[in-house]
């Protein structure tokens, strides 16, 4: 089992990282958390988690133990795979998402894409007492984008799944509202306007 990967950040975007590690680069599937923790870093250090499946293996990687921990005990609940967990932790911070979880916040799960009210209900339900023990961190602070913003948060919605006509409305809406948004803030809201 991989515990974890250091070395130098060779590509990122918001959906992915690729750190080069003993001459091998290894992809892995991160978060909005993840990706404003790592943006600007030449160097990298990902906590894993390896999903081997059948059909596909596949390396999750985050900036933080926390945010690990919560993925897996996202994943742990039936019907939330990988793919779904990743949405909740780019949609909701770590400290938003253990937040929601023990105070039984229902609607905040929800606004989630992929998590419906039954997903919602059922994470609560069985994560409720697992997630008092995590200590989880907040948020990394970052400050004005650069011009790249509108196509960095397009790009990072299509890869989420969302169409593209979609995801740039969404965007030029929010940016409309507050030019001042970050990236991360752009495609979280986003996520809960799609």
């Amino acid at each position: 089992m991989i515990d974890y990967i250091k070395g130098e950040l060779t590509e990122l975007s918001p959906t992915q990282a690729v750190v080069e590690a003993g001459g091998v680069g290894y992809a892995l599937g991160i978060s909005l958390f993840t990706y404003s923790a790592l943006e600007g870093r030449r160097e990298a250090r990902l906590w894993v988690v390896e999903a081997i499946r059948e059909d596909a293996y596949t390396l999750w990687g985050f900036a933080t133990r926390q945010e690990r921990s919560l993925f897996l005990l996202l994943t742990s609940v039936s019907g939330i795979g990988g793919a779904t967990a990743r949405v909740a932790l780019s949609a909701l911070s770590p400290s938003e998402m253990a937040g929601a979880i023990s105070r039984g916040d229902e609607r905040a799960l929800r606004s989630v894409k992929g998590i419906g009210p039954k997903a919602a209900q059922r994470i609560i339900v069985e994560l409720k007492d697992k997630v008092l023990g995590l200590d989880v961190e907040k948020e990394p602070e970052r400050a004005g984008m650069d011009k790249e913003l509108r196509d960095e948060a397009v790009a990072a919605l299509t890869m989420l799944g969302f169409p593209q006509a979609a995801s740039r409305k969404a965007v030029a809406r929010l940016l409309e509202g507050d030019p001042s948004l970050t990236v991360e803030q752009v495609i979280k809201a986003a996520l809960k306007l799609l």
